[in-house]
C-alpha cells in the first residue's frame, strides 16, 4: 500500500509542490501470520508465535507543475470552514488537482512492480500525467524514432541544452543504423548492443567518457519507453560502462596571483584576464558571470551582493561580491568587464595563461583535431602545458577547490549551487592525497 503527501518545500514566495510517495515492501516467508497488528512468518511450535516480517520502507520524491504561494499553503490551504468565497474556490481547485495527481499516481503504483519504483519512475509518472500519451499517435519503438517522439513529449520542460545535446547522440544514432544497415529497436537494446556501440564510438575516436555518458541517455530513452508500455530488453538495466578517471584541472592560488600580477596584457587579454578573475571569485559558470551588469548589484548593511538567476538551473541566487571582484569593479570604475562570447573567452583566457607562464605539464584531456583538415575533433587526453587545458570552467572548479577545508562546506555549496557535499567532493581538483592532508589539521 502506498501513500501520498504534497509538500511546499521552498523558501521562495511561489513555488510548485512537492510529492511524496510512501510504500513498503514487506520480505515474508511462504505464509504470513498476524499478531496484534504485526505480520509473522507462520509458527513451528505451538506456543512459537513466529519470526516477525522484515520489510523496508521507501520514500520518494518529485516535483508536480501544481504551482502555489507560500503564504496559501502555509496559512489557508488547511482552513476549515472558510467564509472567504475566494480562498474557498482557490482551496477545491487545488484539492481537485491534488486528488487528480494522487489518483493518477496511484494507480500507477498498482500497476508496477515494486522493486522497479524509484526516483527516476516518479518522474516519469509525473511526466505521464502532464503530457499523457496521444491515443491517436503510436509510440516509437525504433531508437531514433523515439529521440524525436522523447524530445516532443517533453518539450515543455527541456532545456535548448538537452535538446541539442539529444539530437546529437540521434545524429551518432543514425550514422550507426547506416553502417548496421538496420533500425535500432528499443527493445534490442541489451549487452549485445552495448557491444557494437562501445566499439562504433572506439572507432570514431570518441573518449570512453563521452561513450558511458551517452550511453546512460539511451537507457533513459528507453527506460521513458518502458513506462509508456514499449517493450524493453531484461539487460537494460544492468548496461553500463566504467567512467575513466580525468584530472581535474584548477588554477592554485600561486597561480592566480601570477596571473593578476602579469603586466602589459593586451586590451582583449587584460579584459579576459579580469572574467577570469571573477569567475575563480564567485564560482559561477560562464553563462551566468558573462552576464553580471553593475545594475544587478545592491548594498546591505555596507555589504555587496549581486542578485541573479543561473541559466542552468533557474534559481535565483544573491552571492557576496569579493574583495578581488570589487577591485576589478573599482578598476573599471564600478563596470564589470566587457562581455563576450564564450568561444573568445576561452581562447583568450589560454593566452593569459600562457603569458602568465602556466607551462607546467598536465595531464589532461582538450579537443584535438582528428586528421588534418578534417574538421571533425575528438577528446584527447595526454600530458599538455597547463594553459592548453584551462577553459571557461576552470574558474568555477577553481573557486571549489581553493576555498575547500577554508571555507564551511555549506557555503561552498550554495555559491556553486551543488546539492549534496558529494556532488561537491566529486567536482574538487584536489585528490584524497591532498584532501588528507588539509583534513589533518583538523584532527591533529
Amino acid at each position: 500500500m502506498a501513500t501520498i503527501n504534497f509538500l511546499y518545500r521552498s523558501t521562495r514566495e511561489r513555488a510548485f509542490l512537492e510529492v511524496r510517495l510512501l510504500f513498503r515492501i514487506n520480505h515474508p516467508g511462504e505464509y504470513r501470520k498476524k499478531k496484534n497488528g504485526q505480520l509473522y512468518l507462520k509458527k513451528t511450535k505451538k506456543d512459537d508465535p513466529g519470526e516477525p516480517i522484515e520489510y523496508t520502507d521507501y520514500v520518494i520524491t518529485g516535483r508536480t507543475k501544481l504551482e502555489v504561494s507560500k503564504n496559501y499553503w502555509k496559512t489557508q490551504h488547511a482552513q476549515k470552514r472558510v467564509k472567504d468565497i475566494t480562498i474557498r474556490n482557490k482551496q477545491n481547485e487545488i484539492n481537485q488537482e491534488i486528488n487528480n495527481i494522487e489518483n493518477h499516481l496511484l494507480n500507477a503504483f498498482n500497476d508496477a512492480e515494486p522493486k522497479e519504483v524509484n526516483k527516476e519512475w516518479l518522474s516519469l509518472q509525473i511526466d505521464r500525467y502532464y503530457n499523457p500519451p496521444s491515443k491517436n499517435k503510436a509510440i516509437p519503438n525504433k531508437l531514433v524514432d523515439y529521440i524525436d517522439f522523447y524530445i516532443d513529449y517533453r518539450k515543455h520542460e527541456l532545456k535548448q541544452t538537452s535538446i541539442t545535446k539529444y539530437n546529437v547522440i540521434k545524429h551518432k544514432m543514425e550514422r550507426l543504423q547506416a553502417k548496421r544497415r538496420k533500425p535500432i529497436l528499443i527493445k534490442e537494446i541489451n549487452e549485445s548492443f552495448k557491444r557494437e556501440f562501445v566499439e562504433y564510438y572506439k572507432q570514431e575516436q570518441y573518449s570512453i567518457n563521452t561513450t558511458q555518458r551517452e550511453l546512460g541517455f539511451i537507457k533513459t530513452f528507453c527506460k521513458h519507453a518502458r513506462s509508456l508500455q514499449v517493450e524493453t530488453h531484461p539487460q537494460l538495466e544492468q548496461l553500463k560502462l566504467k567512467k575513466q578517471k580525468v584530472e581535474k584541472i584548477y588554477l592554485d592560488p600561486h597561480e592566480l596571483e601570477k596571473i593578476e600580477k602579469k603586466n602589459l596584457l593586451a586590451e582583449h587579454l587584460d579584459n579576459a584576464r579580469d572574467w577570469l578573475i571573477i569567475s575563480c571569485n564567485c564560482g559561477q559558470r560562464i553563462s551566468d558571470f558573462m552576464r553580471f551588469r553593475s545594475n544587478m548589484i545592491r548594498e546591505e548593511n555596507g555589504k555587496k551582493f549581486i542578485d541573479f538567476t543561473q541559466k542552468k538551473t533557474g534559481k535565483l541566487m544573491t552571492i557576496p561580491l569579493s574583495k578581488k571582484i570589487l577591485e576589478i569593479l573599482e578598476k573599471r570604475k564600478g563596470e564589470f568587464p566587457r562581455a563576450i562570447s564564450h568561444q573568445k573567452y576561452n581562447n583568450y583566457i589560454k593566452d593569459v595563461c600562457r603569458e602568465a607562464g602556466l607551462n607546467t605539464k598536465t595531464i589532461g584531456s582538450k579537443q584535438v583535431e582528428i586528421k588534418k583538415d578534417s574538421g571533425i575533433y575528438r577528446k584527447q587526453t595526454k600530458e599538455y602545458k597547463k594553459y592548453e587545458l584551462i577553459t571557461s570552467h576552470v574558474g568555477r572548479r577553481s573557486f571549489a577547490t581553493n576555498n575547500y577545508g577554508k571555507v564551511p562546506t555549506t557555503f561552498i555549496s550554495f555559491m556553486t549551487g551543488h546539492s549534496s557535499e558529494i556532488m561537491l567532493l566529486s567536482y574538487l581538483g584536489k585528490s584524497n592525497k591532498d584532501l588528507a592532508l588539509e583534513s589533518y589539521n583538523y584532527f591533529y
